[in-house]
């Protein structure tokens, strides 16, 4: 069956060769349940405890709508500056991240998918990196949803933002879709780059391959679309390309209350946003990265409307202030509960 189309876009950078980033993962931080903790406190032994990591998981309301945030794992690695500000001195790096009280040779990202449970839809955007990145603690989507009270079947709808593998890892279990009664929106740009075989013998050819093996099989429920296409009801997306051909967010609505989900514009709240000009490794197309980031987060501070980014710090939910020609990041407290 030929792929459904929201509407023609066109190729965009098609022709660039891409950098993808691969990152390993570090031990997942979560709250733990001990199966022998009444046991212990009554005897004083600590020893075979046996404690259970749980998924950590945020939900809270916009409108109508509820949001569930998942996390689905992290990744500490070192020397931050070889990944960010690679246009400027690494002292320059490391002298910021200490200015804001963090460590200036590790970084810690996070990876955190959204469902949105609309009342009609239950909506996926971004599925984590799927059973490739349990064996180091990460893809724990389906263990976050259970705990939320939601199962993979109950997802209606998957929204992906783009498609490097931190993002479509959970597509498909044993071979199999994840999400077997959904359907997927993908925007045409992002595809196209990543599936056309001009990708292999390229830096590229990794990616293609997770697009061949996770994304290609389920482009028959898949609907393409471009810059300013409708997702669901009170969700659009709009391209902001550099970080890959294609990268779109998502800005959604209900009653009056909005969010932007920004999936990889900004990739570190304190190194991409506030020196959104900062040059970052793994985004393909640096300067219009670059320009996506100013012209999102120029929108999200303005406004004064909220935003989800997938490697914000957990729940990765917060607001942007124009700070020193950049954004600060101001992460929600309690403006959804009352």
């Amino acid at each position: 069956m030929t792929p459904r189309v929201g509407s023609g876009y066109g190729n965009s950078n098609a022709n660039k060769a891409a950098h993808v980033f691969a990152a390993g993962f570090g031990l997942l931080a979560a709250p733990v349940i001990s199966r022998e903790k009444a046991a212990a406190a009554a005897t004083g032994e600590s020893n075979n405890m046996n404690a259970v990591p749980l998924p950590e998981i945020d939900q809270f309301k916009l409108g109508s709508y509820k949001f569930t945030v998942v996390r689905d794992g992290i990744n500490i690695s070192e020397k931050p500056y070889e990944t960010y500000g690679t246009n400027q001195d690494p002292e320059t790096v490391k002298a910021l991240l200490t200015a804001n009280f963090l460590p200036p040779d590790k970084i810690l990202s996070g990876y955190s998918p959204a469902l949105i449970d609309t009342g009609s839809d239950v909506i996926l955007v971004d599925t984590g990196f799927g059973a490739s990145g349990r064996a180091r603690g990460a893809g724990r989507l389906a263990e976050g949803l259970k705990a939320a009270g939601y199962s993979a079947d109950d997802v209606t709808l998957v929204a992906l933002t783009h498609l490097h593998g931190d993002h479509i890892g959970g597509l498909m279990e044993n071979g199999a879709a994840a999400f077997k009664n959904a359907r997927y929106v993908i925007g045409q740009a992002e595809y196209d780059f990543w599936s056309n075989k001009s990708r292999e013998g390229t830096p590229a050819e990794g990616g293609h391959k997770a697009v061949l093996a996770n994304v290609t099989p389920l482009v028959e429920k898949a609907t393409f679309i471009k810059d300013g296409d409708g997702v669901a009801a009170g969700m659009t997306a709009m391209l902001a390309a550099g970080h890959s051909p294609g990268h779109m967010v998502f800005h959604v609505e209900s009653e009056g209350k909005r969010l932007v989900l920004t999936g990889d514009t900004a990739n570190h709240y304190i190194l991409s946003l506030l020196r959104p000009n900062w040059e970052v490794r793994f985004d393909m197309d640096k300067a219009q990265a670059a320009a996506s980031r100013r012209k999102v987060f120029d929108m999200i501070a303005t406004d004064k409307i909220a935003f989800l980014g997938y490697h914000m710090p957990f729940p990765a939910v917060g607001f942007a202030e124009p700070q020193d020609g950049g954004y600060r990041f101001v992460p929600k407290t309690y403006q959804f509960d009352i």
